[in-house]
């Protein structure tokens, strides 16, 4: 550890005052801190103690510091990273073999059971068949594709066998990963250890030659937990080589991934002893003052509602002094098994703990290895297939673990009965006469996250290019409309900006009719639509998309989700109209099991064979698959089978990462969402492609989402259409909070339907408006400048209907004509690839006007 440069008395003084002044401290100052030692260390060990007291009075414990009764099963110490300070990891020939097997972990985890103990620790390295032939071996020959399968299993087994409830430490995960493990843990964790690349990427650091110890790496798997709404330890390791600077950078890292998604339930100030036969064996231990003055700092940082933990069995026997700097938990303490990490350094008693902690002013009390805030929040938290193990164990009042109870084991299942009707079951209809109840959740200020680190997100982001003067047309602008008619699939990202700036008048006509004959050259003049039928079978959803207004906790009164048989009623109604498409998505329901979409998908084709089942966003598929432990092909091919006939491109949003986490808290990331698609188009099962804008992006944002997605179609050819949706604010929770705009205007959105069509040419022949969020005139406008396709009738719309849009939920056969005909075009009815109607279905629906209503009424405005 380097000490950089040593402050002077009196910076020491000044940062000890605003500390104990209860000012938030900058990162110079947290450093300077560092340096307290004698009289200094004291007083900051004092400020610390009062943050620390407050959080925990604040939390209903006032004087409980909290330990975890734990079992340690090592279930593979091979591993493919090479950290120089660690003796967990070994190799093929110094272990027995290669996993625990499955025998081993419930031999261990009953004893632990027998114990009181109710965590269990599953550490192991990172996958480790990536560099091990043995690990691969072991794998393949028990029947598993992967190490993370194999601790989905594991966990499972020890839930139903013992009640001992899973805390994972698998090591780095991806968000995918964690939506498979969610299901099977109360808890998951893994160490940060620090933020200095430096000391990953230069030879001779500690964690050089370990790829899952990159900085970045192991940033993006805690904001992935946070996404994933996962309870998640994490934690610092000091005195393996960073400066104090480092060290406060990786605080201050942490404090921004916990304020933004609220995901970290503890942090562990950990000090490095140095172990024999480890190239760093000579490296100088961190010494205790410098442990006390780390976690005096990380309490400071991280403020009152941290919880703060010093492993008990690293610090020498100096209890009093971490209690004194701010610590509120011991951590995980096995009466069975030792700390395989750290085997030369035994566990505490847990009497001595108490006794230690007794005599500085507190009482001990066990959690579990979920904290307490955790427990008693639940959703979206605690999943439901573990929900029932953890509140055997836990004490209902306090969210600790119960006095005087042993876990039991208790089936892990998903629900046997999910789609069971339940609350505004019309919202479908109501929505139209009666709107919705409230403009937001009651839980707005939490569910999505700190708005306040949003904001500044947001303002950090470039901002969006002004749009050309009106009147008139630029020399620049007219120079690359020219290039785009030589060769409009070809533009640059500079000529298509400055396309995207196109001003009113000359300009966005100019834009609009160069569209419009690449449109007429490609598909000709036909406007069409499809008669379909929206079917969203549940708005209850724990994602946390922070623009959208649709979804609901299962508490709120809009929330509802539609019975089997209700939804085999709507797509029976929609055949009777003349529907030859049903479109189904719905929230992604706690309770849904993976197989409940195959259950949709079969009961539409059992009701109406006849109907193309257009169905389950990228994000349901990626659910469906995690929570069946099947891979995305074998679960879009399992869907296939059910009735499944293509998959809406929704979820798509803005396919830029730095934009999709301003906009969700727990959606799938851009590579999942490609992963879904490409796969789907590798099964036959073509999908829609979309991009949702208009709300904290910007044109370069645009460009680069239509480029991705034309450069996927030249790969699959599995695109039917690309969507363009502008943003609906109204009650957006993105907008509410100040932080999106009120949407796209109208000459962006002319601008940016017609460089899709251009950008598209070629590729994708057919561009679809959204007549929800555009309107009567929005539509026309459109029509005149790229589109050829109006989407469908719907029949139902309730999402955007639910953000605010003022167009109503259905068009019928008649609108959609009419406003073909005001743009100077015909109309044609289609099926969901573009095809032609029989004459039966056609009849059908000229007859009902493609709508099924009893009672057409008029709709709630404001």
């Amino acid at each position: 550890m380097s000490p950089g440069i040593v402050p002077g008395e009196s910076a020491v003084r000044r940062a000890l005052r605003r500390a104990r002044d209860g000012v938030t401290l900058d990162r110079t100052e947290a450093e300077t801190l560092l340096h307290a030692r004698g009289d200094q260390l004291e007083q900051l060990l004092a400020a610390a103690s009062r943050v620390r007291d407050a959080g925990l009075i604040e939390a209903g414990r006032p004087g409980v510091i909290t330990y975890s009764r734990s079992v340690f099963v090592p279930l593979t110490k091979l591993c493919r990273d090479r950290c120089h300070y660690c003796t967990f990891a070994t190799v093929p020939g110094r272990t027995p073999a290669a996993f625990l097997s499955e025998d081993e972990v419930l031999d261990i985890v009953r004893r632990g059971a027998e114990l009181g103990c109710k965590e269990v620790l599953f550490t192991l390295g990172d996958r480790p068949e990536d560099r091990w032939t043995a690990a691969r071996e072991w794998l393949e020959e028990a029947g598993y594709p992967d190490t993370l399968s194999y601790v989905r299993a594991m966990s499972i087994k020890v839930l139903e066998e013992t009640g001992v409830l899973p805390h994972l430490n698998p090591g780095v995960l991806t968000w995918t990963d964690f939506q498979r493990l969610k299901p099977v843990s109360a808890s998951m964790g893994m160490m940060l250890e620090t933020t200095a690349t430096r000391l990953w990427s230069e030879k001779g650091g500690p964690h050089y030659g370990s790829p899952d110890k990159e900085p970045a790496v192991r940033l993006r798997v805690l904001e992935d937990a946070g996404r994933s709404s996962v309870p998640f330890t994490t934690g610092i390791l000091i005195g393996i080589g960073e400066t104090l600077a480092e060290r406060v950078d990786s605080l201050f890292a942490i404090r921004d991934v916990a304020r933004r998604y609220g995901g970290i339930q503890e942090v562990i100030v950990q000090n490095f002893r140095a172990k024999p036969d480890t190239a760093m064996a000579g490296l100088a231990d961190a010494t205790l003052d410098e442990l006390a003055a780390t976690v005096a700092v990380a309490r400071l940082v991280l403020g009152p509602k941290m919880r703060i933990q010093a492993p008990p069995n690293l610090i020498a026997g100096e209890f009093e002094l971490l209690l004194r700097a701010g610590i509120d938990d011991w951590g995980g303490v096995s009466p069975l098994t030792p700390d395989h990490v750290n085997p030369e350094r035994p566990w505490p008693q847990e009497e001595t703990l108490a006794e230690h902690t007794a005599r500085a002013g507190f009482s001990l009390a066990e959690r579990l290895p979920i904290y307490p805030e955790y427990v008693l929040r639940g959703e979206p938290w605690l999943d439901p297939r573990v929900a029932a193990h953890v509140a055997a164990l836990a004490d209902p009042a306090t969210g600790l673990a119960a006095p005087d109870v042993r876990p039991v084991g208790l089936p892990w299942q998903e629900p046997e009965v999910a789609l069971i009707s339940s609350g505004r079951t019309d919202l479908n209809a109501s929505i139209d006469t009666e709107g919705r109840t409230s403009d937001r959740r009651d839980d707005f200020d939490s569910v999505y996250g700190d708005w306040e680190t949003l904001r500044n997100q947001v303002a950090a982001m470039p901002s969006a290019r002004s749009s050309g003067p009106a009147g008139g047309i630029r020399r620049e602008f007219s120079a690359a409309l020219l290039r785009a008619e030589s060769d409009p699939s070809g533009l640059s990202d500079e000529d298509s900006l400055m396309l995207l700036s196109a001003g009113e008048g000359p300009e966005i006509s100019a834009l609009a009719a160069l569209a419009d004959d690449v449109r007429r050259s490609t598909v000709g003049d036909e406007v069409t639509y499809v008669v379909t039928r929206n079917i969203n079978f549940t708005n209850v959803c724990y994602t946390g998309c922070r623009f959208c207004a649709f979804a609901q906790r299962r508490t709120d009164s809009d929330a509802y989700t539609l019975s089997l048989e209700q939804v085999g009623q709507r797509a029976e109604q929609a055949w009777s109209v003349g529907a030859t498409e049903v479109c189904m998505q719905g929230g992604i329901h706690p309770d849904l099991p993976g197989t409940a979409y195959f259950d949709l998908a079969a009961e539409v084709k059992k009701r109406a064979p006849g109907l193309h089942v257009h169905a389950f966003s990228p994000m349901e598929v990626v659910n469906g698959a995690s929570r069946t432990n099947l891979s995305i092909r074998d679960w879009l091919t399992a869907a296939k089978e059910a009735g499944v006939d293509s998959l809406p491109g929704t979820a798509a949003e803005i396919l830029d990462d730095d934009v999709r986490w301003i906009l969700t808290k727990g959606k799938l990331p851009t590579a999942s969402w490609i992963e879904v698609v490409t796969t789907a188009h590798e099964l036959g099962l073509p999908t829609t492609s979309t991009m949702m804008y208009g709300h904290v992006d910007n044109p370069a944002h645009w460009v680069a989402h239509i480029k991705l997605i034309r450069d996927l179609q030249a790969r699959t050819g599995g695109f039917t259409e690309f969507v363009l949706l502008p943003f609906v604010h109204t009650n957006a929770p993105l907008y509410l909070a100040g932080i999106a705009r009120p949407g796209p205007t109208h000459v962006e959105n002319r601008a940016v339907h017609a460089l899709a069509r251009l950008l598209l040419h070629g590729r994708i022949p057919n561009i679809q408006t959204s007549w929800v969020k555009l309107g009567p005139a929005g539509v026309v406008d459109v029509l005149r400048g790229g589109v050829n396709d109006l989407g469908g009738t719907l029949m139902e719309e309730t999402i955007s209907r639910m953000a605010g849009s003022e167009n109503g939920s259905y068009k019928t056969i008649a609108d959609l004509t009419a406003l073909a005909h005001a743009a100077g075009r015909p109309a044609r009815q289609r099926t969901t690839t573009y095809g032609e109607v029989s004459a039966e279905r056609l009849a059908a629906g000229r007859e009902h006007d493609g709508v099924w209503r009893p009672n057409l009424l008029p709709l709630v405005r404001g």
